[in-house]
């Protein structure tokens, strides 16, 4: 927490199948929108202390909050499905079976109103944890006819949800308008001075590139969090003189359909984590600006 902090992490050595075997339940992987367990475990080391407490308001199968107990943190989620905070329920039963010394919760709830869902938890965390939805259908798994041996391409495990209220289905301006309203109230969790992380990439839409890291850096200053730094988390192995490719089915078959209509595209190899902070108590956010520069 205190000294430097590298502007790149080497988060993706192992592929996210390896990174969660045996540390997580087999059917968590039919989740299409899982944050990386290494690029949760980095930030978690890096900005808090054993015992402090974390908080994920969209958290899924509860990646954050496991990687969170397993660091002796103590976590509470909150999930919009129900299945998936089930999920999270049981993948944080298996993490006590295999001795986190960390405590952890979840709350089946709309997150838009966090503040209301975990009352007793404002002023606390000294963390959230947190990645938007990228929408209602993600690439998911799939199986080509190279794999299967039958024509088209099999899809699986590539939807959040099929209900429409959703965040994940929600046009992109009520979806950050609504993710507003969730960082808003996570800074009432937050005790002074406390660190809010998302992880989040671009994504094209009918062939556009559109800037989500933008447009969330964006929505955090709106919600009147303080942004203060910007790191590449590498979705890519490294290798001794090359990158080693995790690149998806779909983003690689994206990027050379593009390339044959001659526009050089190239598949995404890096997660942007940014990092913004509440204002200490009584400082303003220029103040609070200062503050984090001087820490690093």
């Amino acid at each position: 927490m205190t000294g430097s902090i590298p502007s790149v992490w080497a988060t993706g050595q192992k592929p996210s199948r390896s990174q969660r075997l045996g540390r997580y339940l087999p059917e968590s992987m039919r989740h299409p929108g899982k944050m990386l367990p290494a690029i949760a475990a980095s930030v978690i080391a890096t900005y808090t202390r054993p015992g402090e407490l974390v908080i994920d308001p969209m958290c899924g199968i509860g990646t954050t909050l496991v990687e969170a107990v397993h660091q002796g943190r103590d976590a509470a989620g909150v999930e919009y499905e129900d299945s998936w905070a089930r999920l999270a329920v049981a993948n944080l039963a298996h993490a006590a079976r295999q001795g986190a010394t960390g405590t952890g919760r979840v709350v089946a709830a709309d997150a838009r109103q966090i503040p209301r869902v975990l009352p007793d938890l404002a002023g606390q965390a000294a963390l959230v944890l947190t990645s938007p939805p990228y929408g209602s259908q993600t690439h998911g798994h799939v199986r080509s006819t190279r794999d299967s041996g039958q024509p088209g391409i099999c899809k699986w495990n590539h939807r959040y949800s099929r209900d429409r209220t959703n965040l994940a289905h929600q046009s992109l301006p009520t979806l950050l308008e609504g993710f507003i309203r969730i960082l808003a109230g996570c800074a009432q969790l937050l005790r002074p001075g406390g660190v809010v992380a998302i992880t989040v990439r671009p994504f094209r839409q009918r062939g556009e590139l559109i800037d989500l890291p933008g447009e969330v850096i964006a929505a955090g200053e709106e919600a009147g969090l303080v942004f203060t730094d910007r790191i590449v988390c590498l979705l890519c192995g490294v290798g001794e003189n090359r990158l080693l490719n995790r690149s998806s089915f779909f983003q690689l078959h994206e990027a050379r359909k593009a390339w044959e209509r001659g526009t050089p595209v190239h598949a995404t190899a890096h997660e942007d984590l940014l990092i913004f902070r509440t204002p200490p108590a009584g400082a303003t956010a220029g103040q609070a600006l200062s503050a984090a520069g001087e820490r690093r």
